[in-house]
């Protein structure tokens, strides 16, 4: 008796273990169930938090590169390119942007350079955060108009001295002119007083027969005058 039932111990234990195992399997499965839907929630709301990171940024940097597109208007060469982020949506998202600008100072223009700074500083400062290259590039500018302005100053020096200049020598002109009037005798004639082109009429009117002759004589030997033509 007590060995049978030592047997039928014996033989109820692997009864109670397969019994005992699956209870284990059961439990292990759960906890890894909940595990696992713990990871999936976790992973879920960092996915979240980096779409959200990557929508801000991504409305960010277009609108900081749109700011400067408007006020740089004709300096920008070319549109506003991108560096993108792939987003755990799937979805590629702009985390970095520039836009290309025309800072060369205007050939012999130093007034239209001036004004070319101010429109880099104002492209450059457009946005409402610029970047620390944004700053460099106002500050190029800040020293284009410097130079621009020199250059200016300069370039009105030398236009009042010509223009002093041009006015000396009109002054001595006309003060040349004005001593060779007061220098010319008056002319006194005895004949009756006549208009130019009546005298000119009396005298041409009646030529002497030896006038004619060395006139005719004169017309046969002298060259065909040349005509004097500024648009020839």
């Amino acid at each position: 008796m007590i060995v049978n039932s030592s047997q039928n111990i014996q033989s109820s234990n692997p009864v109670g273990t397969s019994s005992s195992r699956r209870v284990n399997d059961v439990t292990r499965s759960s906890n890894l169930n909940s595990e696992d839907k713990e990871a999936e929630k976790v992973q879920k709301q960092q996915d979240d938090n980096l779409l959200r990171q990557l929508r801000a940024r991504d409305r960010e940097v277009r609108a900081h590169e749109a700011a400067h597109v408007a006020a740089g208007g004709s300096l920008v060469r070319g549109g506003p390119s991108f560096t993108f982020q792939a987003g755990p949506d799937g979805r590629t998202y702009a985390i970095g942007g520039e836009v290309r600008l025309d800072v060369s100072p205007v050939a012999n223009d130093p007034q239209a350079t001036l004004s070319k700074a101010d429109q880099i500083r104002a492209a450059a400062l457009a946005p409402a955060n610029p970047s620390p290259q944004d700053l460099r590039v106002a500050a190029n500018a800040n020293q284009l108009a410097s130079r621009a302005r020199v250059d200016l100053a300069i370039q009105r020096r030398e236009e009042a001295k010509l223009e002093e200049n041009e006015q000396a020598i009109e002054s001595v002109s006309s003060s040349t002119n004005e001593k060779a009037v007061d220098t010319v005798p008056a002319v006194e004639s005895s004949s009756p007083a006549v208009s130019s082109a009546e005298s000119a009429n009396l005298q041409s009117s009646e030529p002497p027969a030896a006038a004619i002759s060395n006139f005719m004589a004169t017309a046969q030997t002298e060259p065909a005058p040349v005509l004097l033509n500024q648009f020839a």
